[in-house]
């Protein structure tokens, strides 16, 4: 493994640790800078006669790069060009990305990465990452040792069974862990040499791929059961070794492993579960929000989650905690937030399978009190507890019906819809049908990115309840306070500074969050609030409290081009000195 550097040079200035030159230097995406060697640098490490004569800026480089991606109209198409410019030039596709966080985040992340997904092993171009099989089996500690660099700090890692509400997308789930890395660089400031995506590729059951002549992953069922749990505690002990200082970020596991490797591993090393934690705190944020905008107490929400797979539990734990916090109590916990399945309300006394789901099972005497039962479907569940806010993880598009947004809508003034399954083919509703159906009072947030609605006189902006306004903040401030553990109140933390970055103006547009164009100022105050809880929790390392906000923008790397200095002895300087003396 290789040790990205940078280091002062005699004079003070600040300079990368190159390893390359020649050729091999233009083939390296994290140190090749295009065009924008300068004419010394191209003495020194060989590039002389490989690049055309002019040396470009890197804002020039940025905005030819984003000309000749924006004016792709396919989406997929536009996700190929910025993967063919991360595989060339690091550097530059970060600062294309971060100067174009709303244009290109849907592309590089949701709703796009999903097609992307599917078709992966058609549209492959070059490895990025890890791969780990079952035949690595004995060996994953060598694998981690192929990794590019060797100070990982942030490893985001699938097993690919549930790449978003599309199911089981075998190898090409890995894009996931390369989008979501991309969004921790660009928003909270991972240098690229610090991450490290990585595939569990254990198989699949999707039929299709396995029949696909294409298909790049493992090509055997999924594996299960002690193999499969063996094959993830050699992994996990690997990467103690490899990379100590690394934090995980379990992504996109199926609910029953979803759950059962964040109880067994929260311990073990620093992680999280982005599915289950960044998704509650990111709902949690907004429903904090549009409280504030409906003029209502947050303690007084009732809340109704349809869907009980890792995000929706996920949000149930969070927003349960965060009501106790309110002072809410007994069997009024039970009452103002009820979790639906595929079956409908949690009740006891009725056999659920899922360990997961049986905290929020309503006991039957409070069910028959409202006049419900078990299995009550989605509109007898509103028609019974009238919510204030109504929250969709349940990937089945169109479940929030006219009838059900009406009757809501019915009870409460300005009701709270979050239709937040994504891609986009799953919402719950569409934004403009859940605006017509409330006369315009609704509060939306969708998982995916939604245009404006125009309703009467108004343009109402459709916040996006993302979880990158979450996990890039929550990755930021563990990492800088060193936090031992991820724990539930770092994530409570987090979606009250995430609540306190929507602003009144964002309000009176219609949406409960910021822009998109906001994300890293709003990463940057999230990570200092979960530094701050890290250590007021006693496991975080920041001694003083002036010192949080600091210490995270110091963290944070912005895409630039550094001057150059060779590390392999002195031979590209004597290089460069025999080619000047050879022209001159």
């Amino acid at each position: 493994m290789e040790k990205y550097s940078v280091a002062p040079d005699g004079s003070g200035i600040s300079r990368v640790q190159v390893p390359y030159e020649g050729p091999s230097l233009l083939q390296q995406p994290l140190y090749n800078k295009g065009s924008a060697f300068t004419a010394d640098e191209r003495r020194r490490f060989q590039l002389t006669g490989l690049l055309p004569n002019a040396v470009s800026t890197m804002d020039q480089q940025a905005r030819r790069s984003h000309a000749n991606i924006a004016c792709k109209s396919d989406p997929l198409e536009r996700y190929v060009g910025l993967a063919a410019l991360q595989d060339r030039n690091e550097q530059l596709f970060y600062r294309v990305l971060v100067d174009n966080l709303e244009e290109f985040l849907p592309i590089v992340y949701t709703p796009t990465v999903g097609l992307a997904c599917q078709q992966f092993s058609h549209i492959f171009r070059r490895a990025r990452g890890l791969w780990i099989t079952p035949a690595h089996r004995g060996s994953i500690d060598a694998v981690l040792g192929n990794a590019p660099f060797d100070d990982v700090r942030l490893i985001v890692v699938t097993d690919n069974e549930r790449i978003l509400g599309l199911g089981d997308q075998g190898a090409g789930g890995m894009g996931i862990p390369i989008g979501k890395l991309s969004i921790y660089t660009a928003a909270a400031g991972f240098h690229p040499a610090q991450t490290l995506p990585i595939s569990l590729d254990v198989g699949t059951d999707n039929k299709a791929l396995l029949e696909d002549e294409l298909y790049l992953g493992w090509r055997q069922p999924r594996l299960r059961g002690p193999e499969y749990d063996s094959l993830v505690e050699e992994f996990v002990q690997a990467v103690k070794r490899r990379f100590p200082k690394a934090l995980l970020q379990w992504e996109d596991f199926k609910k029953a492993n979803a759950f059962r490797l964040l109880e067994r591993y929260r311990g073990v090393l620093p992680s999280f579960n982005d599915d289950i934690q960044g998704t509650a705190a990111v709902a949690l944020a907004g429903i904090m929000a549009g409280a504030r905008a409906a003029g209502t107490p947050f303690a007084a929400q009732r809340i109704v989650i349809l869907g009980a797979g890792a995000a929706g539990v996920g949000i149930a734990r969070l927003l349960r905690s965060a009501l106790e916090r309110e002072g809410v109590r007994g069997a009024a916990l039970h009452e103002q937030i009820a979790v639906l399945d595929s079956k409908g309300l949690l009740t006891e006394g009725v056999p659920i399978a899922d360990a997961h789901k049986r905290p929020f099972a309503w006991p039957a005497e409070l069910a028959a009190a409202h006049g419900l039962a078990a299995g009550s479907d989605l509109l007898s569940v509103v028609e019974a507890l009238r919510p204030t806010a109504l929250v969709g993880t349940s990937g089945e598009p169109g479940t929030f019906t006219e009838s059900v947004i009406r009757t809501m809508a019915a009870g409460v003034d300005r009701p709270l819809v979050f239709p937040m399954s994504n891609p986009t083919s799953q919402s719950e509703a569409q934004p403009s049908d859940v605006l017509k159906w409330t006369e315009g009072r609704a509060l939306v947030a969708t998982g995916s990115p939604f245009a404006p609605v125009v309703f009467g006189s108004r343009t109402i902006r459709i916040g996006q309840a993302n979880n990158a306004f979450v996990f890039p903040g929550v990755g930021l401030g563990a990492v800088v306070s060193e936090a031992s553990v991820i724990t539930e109140g770092l994530f409570a933390a987090a979606a009250e500074a995430l609540a306190a970055c929507v602003s009144q103006e964002d309000l009176a547009s219609g949406s409960l969050f910021p822009r998109i164009r906001e994300l890293r100022n709003v990463t940057c105050r999230v990570a200092a609030a979960v530094a701050r809880e890290a250590r007021e929790e006693g496991i975080g390392r920041i001694a003083s409290e002036l010192s949080i906000p600091g210490a995270v923008l110091a963290a944070m790397w912005d895409p630039a081009y550094l001057p150059y200095q060779a590390i392999a002895g002195r031979r590209c300087d004597e290089r460069a000195r025999e080619l000047s003396a050879r022209m001159a």
